[in-house]
């Protein structure tokens, strides 16, 4: 995983640590679409891009080896 993955994280965990009120397990336990929902980033029409839940999994067990 490369820094601007992991920096990215952060900011955002901290976002919804201070808007959401969320824990770092609510954050990640969040899909990428839940995130953006949240944040009232999405539409109610609208679909999240990005990847899924296999793939941020995948990412951080790739991150937790290192």
């Amino acid at each position: 995983m490369n820094h601007t993955f992991a920096a990215a994280a952060l900011a955002l965990c901290g976002l919804c640590a201070r808007t959401l009120g969320w824990r770092p397990p609510e954050f990640w336990d969040a899909t990428p679409a839940e995130l953006a929902a949240s944040l009232g980033l999405l539409g109610p029409d609208a679909t999240a891009a990005g990847f899924d839940r296999q793939t941020l999994q995948r990412l951080m067990e790739h991150d937790h080896g290192r």
